[in-house]
């Protein structure tokens, strides 16, 4: 299936979660993710913050500073469509740009090199059990994963997995996709299905 009928099919199904539903799965996932040692073990995490219908982020950012992580959000360079992670210790070290999105402020905050974040945590829309995905179309992860060192997951629900997509040349996997029913290790997916 074409990947924009996809994307747009899945988004669909998405905002029908009730706010009830959509908290109450996310939190499924965070927890599930909480007790990971891909968590556990990384002192700097990469992430974004969600919006809905996405997967909720900003308790498990929350917790990552309790814990004494730290925190990097992408700020996205349009002319370029490069990404540049910055540290931030505040949700109070961000402003909203384009399409609502949240962004790190440059003015209060400092970069950190790819291989600087133990632990990447990838947003899509949807996703194959092999890890592969597709995103909000901007191609900016493709271009930021294609020379990132370390460990990637992704949050999704459910219904985000799917078994018939489409993946291109350039398509970089995440390693593990954590849902509200299970955690997916995509790398015996790929040995499996390949």
């Amino acid at each position: 299936m074409d990947k924009q009928i996809l994307r747009k099919q899945v988004l669909e199904q998405l905002h029908q979660l009730s706010p009830s539903d959509h908290e109450q799965k996310s939190a499924l996932i965070q927890k599930q993710v909480l007790a990971s040692d891909e968590f556990k073990h990384a002192d700097t995490i990469g992430i974004t913050l969600s919006r809905f219908p996405e997967v909720a982020t900003h308790r498990l950012i929350e917790i990552a500073w309790q814990t004494g992580k730290r925190i990097a959000i992408p700020r996205c360079i349009p002319s370029s469509r490069q990404m540049d992670f910055r540290l931030i210790e505040s949700f109070d070290q961000t402003e909203t740009v384009y399409l609502d999105l949240r962004e790190p402020r440059i003015d209060l905050t400092t970069s950190v090199a790819a291989e600087d974040i133990d632990l990447q945590i990838v947003p899509g829309v949807v996703y194959s059990e092999e890890g592969y995905r597709i995103g909000f179309g901007g191609g900016y992860y493709d271009r930021y994963l294609s020379n990132y060192p370390h460990q990637t997951i992704s949050l999704a629900f459910e219904q985000q997995i799917q078994t018939a997509m489409e993946r291109e040349s350039h398509d970089i996997p995440v390693s593990y996709l954590y849902t509200e029913e299970r955690i997916i290790d995509c790398q015996k997916a790929r040995e499996l299905n390949e």
